[in-house]
């Protein structure tokens, strides 16, 4: 069900995309992630103005079922997080790749982007789960 994962975003093994727009960078949880989580009442974000490394966790997603660290796909500085999704987590299940969305990143290293999956790559990893 490639459809599901946006053409022109970049995924990350731990389940987190990356979509560039100018010179920052969008980062969310994939709509896999959110899948598997369930119903998600709680999550926890980084400050703007926070630095984030590619590999470290920034933050939290709670469910009912789980809670489940946030991996940087990734380094960079947060100029923004979504407040939308801090006050309704229920956001993140409506639109995980559009409004759902959870920081806005300066990247240290546009290229770090380079190596995270594309959507074709992502789709086969876990529609093969």
């Amino acid at each position: 069900m490639a459809s599901s994962y946006p053409q022109d975003c970049r995924y990350a093994d731990s389940h987190e995309y990356v979509r560039a727009e100018a010179d920052l960078v969008r980062v969310g949880i994939t709509a896999f992630a959110v899948e598997q989580l369930g119903d998600i009442v709680f999550v926890e974000l980084p400050d703007p103005g926070a630095s984030i490394n590619q590999g470290s966790g920034f933050g939290s997603v709670e469910s009912v079922k789980a809670v489940e660290d946030l991996v940087a796909p990734i380094s960079g500085t947060v100029e923004a997080r979504n407040e939308a999704v801090l006050a309704s987590p229920e956001e993140l299940q409506n639109d995980p790749h559009g409004e759902g969305w959870l920081l806005l990143v300066r990247p240290s290293d546009p290229t770090q982007m380079d190596a995270l999956m594309d959507a074709a790559t992502y789709s086969a990893k876990v529609d093969g789960h």
